[in-house]
């Protein structure tokens, strides 16, 4: 199959399960808002960088382990087999320390994101259940890498579409016909990696599969094998994290809990574009494994090219759609018509997002450095846009332009990483094959 075709059948599907996971998060929001209002927004904005550290951890164990899956497989190594069951020893380890944190400590962990008493109150039901099953988080992304990289796009898209679908159903059912609000709704949250995990294991049974479950000793130095490549996409998950827990922290100084509920509006917006680029990237990054591992660089800059117009595309799609449709957006999310609101997320969507523009062709090249074992390449461009920058600039332009700084802050740490990536991909990528 010629490369074009392999890039679009791997990238469109990755986006629509990409797409699929980000939905629970705004269905969510949503039926939170309908359910609880501006207080019910403001709990769940404050709690989702650990929703995001969750993710991150388990994006970096499962695509950093499938890499290694693949990449061995092209060169026919023996230690291609002990990654998988490895993932899901590491991956369940640090899953169980999620779960006991969140569980006896739930109020802690909403105080300690900057919830005062009221707020606090109405989200640790929540933070306690969808962090008791933070293991199979983990697990899904760790299954949906491996299906991916075995060959099988289709059937992790198949598994990422139904987990959201069962997510967005149950969570009207136990929010309102059963009554149980926020709680339900981190009830279902919290099921759906595990419709995931059952629908990849459709793979895993079948004769196509040669993703093996070979019991052997946890390996620290496999595992830190496997981070080592999957660093860019825990800074990739990461990143949205914790941009929305310093965003939460500036914004409550400057416009208090209505800010971070308007920002909450903004974030799961950006969730979803996000999304898109991770499905860009992660389809990406099987192609560009496997022809690496067989030694075909030309055909590997080619996936490369592809990326970066794609991101492209999406970027100016997703930006136009936002200007177009700014009001009816942030109303989604405002079921009490709070003015106020209204103007901060209509407004901080305007200045936000034009920054998606340098955020794709970063979140791409992140992950294609690390397809082809450039892991300090990636580390650069990750690290950039998910820590240094995005804290420099948001505490500088708030301090200068307030509320408005916030919003800006995204566009500009994206432009300073663009560089980083710009620069990167042309000193690693140029020389494969010398």
């Amino acid at each position: 199959m010629k490369v074009e075709k392999q890039f679009a059948k791997y990238v469109s599907q990755n986006i629509l399960g990409m797409v699929g996971m980000s939905l629970y998060v705004i269905a969510d929001t949503y039926f939170i808002s309908l359910a609880v209002g501006a207080k019910g927004i403001t709990a769940l904005n404050l709690v989702l960088p650990v929703y995001s550290l969750i993710f991150a951890v388990g994006a970096m164990i499962g695509v950093g382990s499938a890499i290694r899956f693949a990449v061995d497989g092209g060169r026919k190594s023996a230690d291609r087999d002990k990654y998988f069951f490895n993932a899901l020893f590491w991956g369940t380890a640090i899953g169980l320390i999620f779960s006991a944190v969140g569980f006896f400590f739930p109020d802690k962990v909403i105080s300690f994101m900057g919830g005062d008493s009221e707020i606090t109150a109405v989200g640790s039901g929540y933070t306690r259940i969808f962090m008791s099953f933070a293991p199979f988080f983990i697990w899904n992304h760790i299954c949906n890498a491996f299906v991916r990289n075995d060959g099988a796009p289709s059937v992790s898209m198949a598994a990422t579409l139904s987990s959201s679908l069962f997510n967005i159903a149950a969570d009207y059912i136990l929010m309102f016909p059963l009554g149980m609000g926020m709680e339900g709704a981190a009830l279902a949250t919290a099921i759906s990696p595990v419709i995931g995990v059952l629908v990849c294991c459709k793979h895993f049974a079948s004769k196509k599969c040669t993703v093996k479950l070979k019991f052997s000793a946890p390996s620290l130095k496999r595992l830190g094998s496997a981070c080592k490549l999957g660093i860019s996409s825990f800074v990739g998950e990461i990143s949205s994290g914790v941009t929305t827990a310093v965003f939460n922290g500036l914004i409550l100084s400057a416009a208090g809990n209505i800010g971070v509920a308007a920002y909450g509006v903004i974030a799961n917006c950006s969730i979803v574009a996000v999304s898109v680029y991770n499905g860009i990237a992660q389809g990406s990054q099987p192609i560009a494994s496997r022809l690496y591992g067989d030694g075909d660089i030309r055909s590997v800059k080619k996936v490369i090219k592809l990326a970066a117009i794609t991101a492209l595309g999406v970027s100016a799609v997703l930006i136009s759609a936002v200007f177009i449709f700014t009001k009816p957006v942030a109303g989604i999310f405002n079921s009490e018509n709070d003015p106020l609101l209204a103007a901060y997320a209509e407004k901080g969507l305007r200045l936000y997002f034009p920054g998606f523009v340098f955020a794709g062709l970063n979140i791409a090249g992140a992950g294609l450095l690390s397809a082809v074992e450039e892991a300090s390449g990636a580390f650069a461009v990750s690290v950039s846009r998910g820590f240094v920058s995005i804290i420099l600039c948001a505490v500088i332009m708030s301090a200068l332009w307030g509320l408005d700084g916030v919003w800006l802050s995204f566009a500009a740490a994206e432009l300073i990483t663009f560089f980083i990536t710009a620069y990167q991909i042309k000193k690693n990528i140029s020389k494969l094959g010398k």
